[in-house]
């Protein structure tokens, strides 16, 4: 049987521009500005400066960074642009694999690109081929990285984003195979953030694009590395998934090149982690519906799948007054508890003000959880709230499947405006409307034309 390495390897060299179909090169554009929205949107955050001022320290390049100019070398360029993409949490994820992946996909192959002065076409192109090998990757878990204490935005993302660097710095087939098999060395992302709202999730798909970069170059040079990346006996999914050893190993290739994931990414409405999404839906709909106010409510109950609840509501006690911003994305009380005092869930919500609220604290403090028992997760995030009212009514909403789900999703204009609102918060509108026309024209231009409108300073 042919590796998977070698499979996705010829996957990637292979794949040219009439062999995808305009839709899909249409969405993985708006994939891309998306990305770039949130990245913006995250310029002069404290973990953002910080990761640049590191960066800085371990030296200097002429590699393009998200509003920051052409200021460092590859490897740290891809990673402080996977940071700034993926630091808000409100970037898109593929549900199949439960992973981010054009935050490290599209990281990688714009300094990889931009390095080897390829076309926009180019470009492009390899930013699908990370993307579809990426989802498929995931997808053999079923969800059990997580289970096991892994992210796979990091780990995962790490081979499809190697698969895009080996394209785009000119690396045939087998070394392209070679570097998957490099950077299963450097593949990596623990889930441990979740325990004290610490800055690491943000690290995990810049990581795996200076990965990815570093394995590529290194295959390029003759550097060797195992040739069963994924299969063998210390390969991918025997170690990470340990005695869960994938039953749909199928998955890795199911459709390559003619059925394409790219569809089946969701874009995020709300900035939180998706595991909460439906529940904040649900919340604001009841809100609206019943016209409800927090001196009505008694208590809440929030039916979530059993897979999410050491996510988003384990442990309870700092999940209802949570700490950071961060912190806040992965609670399903604070957010239950802001979407029904207020009706929506803006990156407002995440601010120190926001988190010090005495009624958001005071109604999260009455949000439970309970096992939903109809859930379809990972296919979907689901999720039912049910509130009890102070006169003893009971009101519950149910949204089985979640807003921007590959079968509920958001339109092209629909991300088209999520950009605006994200980019704007940081720089003008005239400047982010050529951001965006430079995305969406992407494949008509070379792709440091790109790189210097994005590494612009505001």
């Amino acid at each position: 049987m042919t590796l998977l390495s070698a499979t996705y390897a010829a996957f990637a060299n292979e794949l040219t521009i009439d062999r995808v179909p305009s839709t899909v090169l249409e969405r993985a554009r708006h994939l891309i500005l998306d990305a770039v929205g949130t990245g913006i949107a995250a310029i002069g955050a404290p973990w953002a400066n910080r990761a640049f001022a590191a960066a800085e320290e371990l030296g200097q390049g002429t590699a393009p960074v998200l509003g920051h100019g052409r200021a460092l070398a590859p490897r740290d360029a891809a990673m402080l642009n996977g940071i700034l993409m993926h630091g808000l949490d409100y970037d898109d994820t593929h549900a199949g694999g439960i992973i981010h992946a054009t935050v490290s996909a599209f990281p990688t192959a714009l300094v990889a690109a931009d390095r080897a002065d390829a076309s926009g076409a180019d470009l492009l192109l390899a930013y699908i081929a990370a993307m579809e090998v990426s989802t498929r990757v995931a997808s053999v878990s079923g969800g059990a990285f997580h289970g096991f204490g892994f992210h796979p935005t990091g780990l995962i993302g790490a081979f499809g984003s190697t698969v895009a660097a080996a394209r785009l710095l000119g690396l045939d087939p087998s070394q392209s195979a070679m570097a998957q098999g490099i950077v299963l060395s450097m593949a990596g992302g623990s889930l441990e953030f979740l325990e004290d709202g610490a800055w690491t999730k943000r690290l995990h798909p810049g990581w795996a694009a200076s990965s990815a970069i570093t394995a590529a170059t290194l295959a390029r040079h003759g550097y060797v590395g195992p040739t069963a990346a994924y299969e063998g006996r210390f390969g991918l999914y025997a170690l990470y998934l340990r005695d869960a050893a994938p039953e749909h190993i199928a998955r890795a290739t199911a459709g390559l090149g003619d059925v394409w994931e790219i569809d089946n990414v969701a874009v995020k409405p709300l900035p939180a982690c998706h595991m909460t999404h439906a529940a904040i839906d649900a919340a604001i709909w009841l809100r609206q519906e019943h016209g409800l106010r927090g001196a009505d409510i008694a208590e809440v109950t929030v039916l979530v799948p059993e897979a999410v609840i050491p996510i988003v509501c384990e442990p309870a006690a700092p999940k209802r007054t949570p700490a950071t911003g961060y912190d806040a994305q992965f609670s399903i009380p604070y957010t239950v508890a802001t979407a029904l005092l207020t009706g929506s869930f803006t990156l407002d919500a995440l601010d120190p003000a926001a988190l010090r609220d005495p009624a958001v604290r005071d109604l999260a403090g009455r949000v439970a959880y309970a096992i939903d028992p109809d859930t379809d997760y990972p296919t979907h995030f689901t999720g039912e709230v049910i509130v009890q009212t102070r006169d003893g009514r009971t009101l519950r909403r149910r949204e089985g499947v979640n807003r921007g789900a590959a079968d509920r999703p958001l339109s092209n204009a629909d991300i088209s405006r999520k950009f605006v609102e994200n980019a704007t918060r940081t720089i003008d509108a005239p400047r982010a409307e050529a951001i965006r026309a430079a995305i969406l024209a992407i494949d008509q231009n070379p792709a440091r034309t790109l790189a210097d409108v994005l590494a612009h300073r505001p």
